[in-house]
């Protein structure tokens, strides 16, 4: 028998031999450090038997796979220890994820007193070095052995195997779970792990079925670099933008009012205004854009004739029933068919197009309960939307200037190195999801994949995940959680013309139907800005801030020149305001820190007598005096130049 080692050397054996017993006979310090192997590109516990020529990795807990099965491990550890502390629980499921593991259980919720006495519990386990054996049943018996142990949802995993199937167990002492592996040898080596959080979680993710009570947790091969996570996670704590937006009160949500529906205070709503006002200009004055204003509804008509409410309805927020009510109406969730309706109130020419349509849309999404999440995940949002109308031989270059288009919005965010490309395809194997026949999308992923090759842009492909009508690029970037979210999408759109007899006359007189782009700019505009929170921890670009200056005068005796000071920051359209208060100059210039202004003007005698403004920042800390006109000099060029300053102080 041959094995063929990671480095490409082979090692030869006349029997057979587990992994472990390679990893030994490789080294003794290897064996002890191991964790698991991956046989043939399979993982697979250390006393799995070798018996015919292979390649063979030997994992520790330093690599990614072998740190998998050490988390995969203690989810189990977890387990047990809250079946010891609270017997009547029922396990559901408990997998290792990218950042640790989780477990769920029919249970109370756990309280973090809860959760600090499970650890202690896991110690006690892991300081026993228990060893974990796999053992196999069939399937019938393995439904009974749940059964007796009261354990339904393992029941129900097990009844949707093959009857047929061989169902393995890992049994650690005195608790047995079902399990494919693998797993460790020994709770003994499990080095540093941390329970973090409990939530409530849906049995297989199904809002319908029952709720579960879900621990979070994370291992590490060592202690320093558990700690070195969590100080991480203390960091991402900070960012998080459900946490920093609400204590910069830029946004709140209300019970009354309803999950995914925020409310923008005036600091959020100033840099939600700021961000349209760009956009807006950006694409009428410099990118050829026509701006139009539609309705937020439209009868049901409207979205039979787009397709939407055959695939998208469950999406949608429907007033009315066509069952009892002569008009149904939609929330629109989308505003391509009303633009379109624009387009086809008179009749165009070839030499009109492009038209480039854009629209500063608020759209309804009828999310489900359990996604709502701050300003990422919302039921009212209000996105850059455009759709241009253009001629098949338009169609390449009008996708490649969307997508410059997105890339200087980016670039000006200071985001675009953040981001990664997506060409959303569709599912041949799905067919009702989509219209259209199948060249067509073919035809029409492909011109996609030349364009992002032509230009150089790194994309990954997704089977399913195109609109009905389209494939699309996809342009994502993950949250501090790591969840992924899409911010900015185009799509290429060869059959909703066709749905809504749209047509121009071409140069033989003949009525031609176009081709439709469906794009944003810069995306949802509450998405974004949560995206934004959780890049700058608050510390926004000077131009975003919604408070940019802020004007200290030493003492009451000042207020004149400090008034002086602001309005001719504000004549230049800064957004200025005067901390008049009666407490000492270093309580102001700490609450401002702490409102995260960029700039502080500190005013006193001095300062009024030559004219000038004492200017602290939070980029370079005390700047020293400068005179007035040159400090409005500055900001303004900052402002208008959108420039990202780089902070060289610490905050």
């Amino acid at each position: 028998m041959k094995v063929t080692l990671k480095d490409g050397s082979v090692k030869e054996y006349g029997q057979s031999l587990t992994v472990l017993d390679v990893a030994r006979d490789i080294s003794e310090g290897l064996a002890r450090a191991a964790v698991a192997g991956e046989v043939d590109g399979e993982v697979v516990d250390l006393r799995t038997e070798l018996d015919k020529d292979c390649s063979l990795q030997i994992l520790t807990a330093n690599d990614p796979e072998g740190l998998r099965v050490v988390r995969h491990t203690a989810s189990h550890v977890m387990a047990e220890a809250v079946k010891r502390l609270f017997p009547n629980v029922k396990l559901a499921i408990g997998p290792a994820i990218d950042e640790g593991f989780y477990y769920d259980f029919e249970s109370e919720p756990f309280s973090r007193e809860d959760l600090d006495a499970i650890e202690k519990e896991m110690k006690k386990i892991i300081k026993a070095g228990k060893k974990l054996n796999r053992f196999t049943m069939p399937r019938e018996e393995a439904i009974r052995f749940m059964e007796e142990k009261g354990e339904p949802y393992k029941v129900e995993l097990i009844r949707d195997l093959p009857e047929d199937a061989e169902i393995s167990f890992y049994e650690q002492g005195e608790f047995t779970d079902l399990c494919a592996g693998p797993h460790m040898q020994s709770t003994k080596n499990i080095k540093a792990y941390k329970l973090l959080s409990s939530s409530m979680a849906y049995w297989r993710g199904d809002e319908h079925k029952a709720q579960l009570q879900r621990i979070y947790g994370t291992a590490f091969a060592t202690k320093d670099e558990l700690n070195a996570y969590l100080e991480h996670l203390e960091d991402i704590k900070k960012r998080d933008h459900n946490r920093l937006g609400r204590e910069m009160e830029l946004f709140t949500t209300v019970d009354v009012i309803g999950q995914g529906l925020p409310l923008l205070l005036p600091r959020g709503a100033k840099m939600i205004q700021k961000m349209q006002r760009w956009i807006e200009d950006l694409e009428d004055k410099e990118w050829g854009y026509v701006r139009t204003k539609t309705p937020l509804m439209a009868k049901s008509d409207l979205y039979k004739i787009s397709g939407h409410w055959d695939h998208y309805t469950d999406g949608m927020f429907v007033l009315g029933d066509e069952k009892v009510d002569k008009e149904v109406f939609a929330l629109r969730p989308m505003t391509c068919p009303f633009q379109y309706y624009c387009y086809k109130n008179s009749q165009h020419s070839y030499r009109d197009l492009p038209i480039r349509y854009g629209e500063t849309s608020t759209l309804f999404r009828n999310e489900d309960s359990g996604e709502m999440h701050g300003l990422t995940r919302v039921r009212q949002f209000t996105i850059s939307e455009g759709h241009l109308i253009v001629r098949p031989d338009q169609m390449v270059e009008e996708f490649k200037n969307c997508l410059a288009l997105a890339q200087y919005c980016l670039k000006t965010l200071g985001v675009e190195e953040d981001v990664t490309y997506h060409l959303s395809k569709w599912d041949p194997e799905n067919r009702e999801k989509y219209i259209g026949e199948p060249e067509v999308w073919e035809e029409t992923q492909q011109h996609m994949r030349d364009i992002m090759n032509e230009l150089q842009i790194p994309f990954v492909e997704d089977d399913g995940e195109a609109a009905f009508y389209g494939p699309k690029i996809d342009i994502n970037t993950k949250n501090v959680y790591g969840k992924e979210d899409t911010m900015i999408t185009i799509q290429w759109d060869a059959l909703l013309a066709e749905q809504f007899d749209m047509y121009y006359i071409d140069q033989n007189g003949d009525k031609v139907r176009p081709y439709i782009i469906h794009r944003t700019s810069m995306g949802c505009y509450e998405r974004t800005l949560a995206w934004l929170i959780e890049k700058y921890a608050g510390l926004f670009p000077t131009w975003l801030c919604p408070e940019q200056v802020r004007i200290l005068p030493i003492s009451e005796k000042y207020m004149d020149y400090a008034e002086k000071v602001r309005r001719e920051l504000a004549k230049n359209d800064v957004d200025v305001t005067v901390d008049g208060r009666s407490e000492k100059i270093g309580f102001k210039i700490r609450e401002a820190r702490l409102k995260k202004v960029p700039y502080m003007l500190v005013v006193g005698a001095k300062e009024e007598e030559e004219g000038v403004v004492s200017v602290r920042s939070r980029y370079k800390g005390d700047e020293g005096q400068k005179d007035l006109q040159v400090f409005i000099d500055e900001i303004c060029r900052e402002i208008r130049t959108k420039e990202i300053r780089k902070i060289e102080v610490a905050e």
